[in-house]
Parts: structure tokens; C-alpha cells; sequence
């Protein structure tokens, strides 16, 4: 049972330290860098080739909707994610290198993704209320403050300090942000029927003139 409880503790201090790493190395990417991070993500091929001076060279994979980005800058940009651990290279038989992301690169990309993320509103509304409750302790503050982030993007109404209310379908997109963070067994999901103040949450939504 000790045995038991040592390894699950090593494990848990790994996925720390592989959070602290990712923050560590979580500056800021420019606009080329979140672009190259996407399009990878996106199940595209980029083809390069290093220099004996170590410097990154396209073969092939410029994507149409690069045309506006100079090839100099996006070989830049490509060094940059692979010192920031962000791609990583997987080798061909021809001799040139094939870019994929890292594990790190994938979550930044997903990161990057839920920008874009909406809750779509639906031809009638059910009179039911997803709630998403929230309790993620200390040591993963950025994961919660991330999340309440998410939230208010998404246009959650915010009850308490880690609760959230929204009216309409979003277990996919909460599902989303779960997995993206890795904070499963600190976060519940439901779906309730009734709100003692949901008039004012109504008002929030723009809900008061509909029947419940």
C-alpha cells in the first residue's frame, strides 16, 4: 500500500513539474508562432531541414493562407517554438525533418483555440441552467484563473467566485476546458431547472421575457 501511495505521489509531482515547465516556457508567441502552433494542430505537414549551424530551413508545407508571411520569418518563428519545446522533430527516411508538436505545443494550441470558442444559442431555450462548479486548489492557480477566464469569454454568468451559470447547452465546450487543464476531478458539471434569483440571471442573458 506504501508502494502504492509512493509511485502515485511521484506521479503526481511529475504532471506538476511538466506544468511548471510549460510555464516556464509559456512567453508570449507572436501572431507567425500561434499560426504555425495551429495549423499543426490541424493535422498539418511541415517539412524542414537543419543547417550544420543549426538553423531551421522550409522544404515544403508553406500553407496558402501564408502568403502574406515571409519565409525568413516564419524559419524564425519555427526556431523559437522548437527552443520554447513547443514542436518537437520526428525524422524521414529522405533525410529531412518533419515538425509535430510536443505535448506542450499541443496544449498551447488548444489554448490558443478556445479564443475562437462560442456557445451556440439554440431556436428556443429549455428553461434549464448549466451550472459549473469549481474548487482547484492553490498550487494549480493558474489553471483556475484560467478557467474563470474561459468562463467569462464563453459569457457565463458568474454567481459565486467559483461558480458559473450559463442557459444554454455547453457540456462539450466545459468538457473542453476540463481536459485542456487537466482539472477533471476538480471541477462539476449540472444541469438545474431552478435558481432562487433567476430573474436576475434571466436579466443577465437577456432571458426576462421568457416564460418559465
Amino acid at each position: 500500500m506504501e508502494r502504492v501511495r509512493r509511485k502515485r505521489g511521484r506521479r503526481e509531482q511529475k504532471t506538476k513539474e511538466e506544468k511548471m515547465k510549460l510555464r516556464k516556457h509559456g512567453k508570449r508567441l507572436g501572431a507567425v508562432q500561434k499560426k504555425i502552433l495551429l495549423l499543426l494542430l490541424g493535422g498539418f505537414a511541415l517539412a524542414c531541414a537543419r543547417s550544420p549551424g543549426r538553423q531551421w530551413r522550409i522544404i515544403r508545407g508553406i500553407h496558402e493562407s501564408w502568403k502574406d508571411i515571409n519565409k525568413g520569418t516564419a524559419e524564425r518563428a519555427i526556431a523559437a517554438l522548437y527552443e520554447s519545446r513547443l514542436v518537437e522533430e520526428k525524422s524521414n527516411l529522405d533525410g529531412t525533418t518533419t515538425l509535430i508538436l510536443s505535448e506542450n505545443g499541443k496544449r498551447r494550441a488548444l489554448t490558443y483555440q478556445t479564443r475562437t470558442m462560442k456557445i451556440k444559442p439554440p431556436r428556443a431555450w429549455d428553461r434549464k441552467w448549466r451550472v459549473v462548479m469549481f474548487d482547484i486548489p492553490e498550487d494549480e492557480r493558474e489553471a483556475r484563473d484560467s478557467l474563470r477566464g474561459h468562463l467569462a469569454d464563453l459569457g457565463f454568468c458568474k454567481l459565486q467566485q467559483s461558480v458559473a451559470v450559463h442557459p444554454f447547452d455547453c457540456r462539450e465546450e466545459i468538457d473542453f476546458l476540463v481536459e485542456l487543464h487537466d482539472i477533471r476531478k476538480y471541477v462539476r458539471f449540472m444541469v438545474a431547472e431552478h435558481i432562487d434569483n433567476q430573474m436576475d440571471i434571466m436579466r443577465f442573458f437577456n432571458l426576462e421575457h421568457t416564460e418559465v
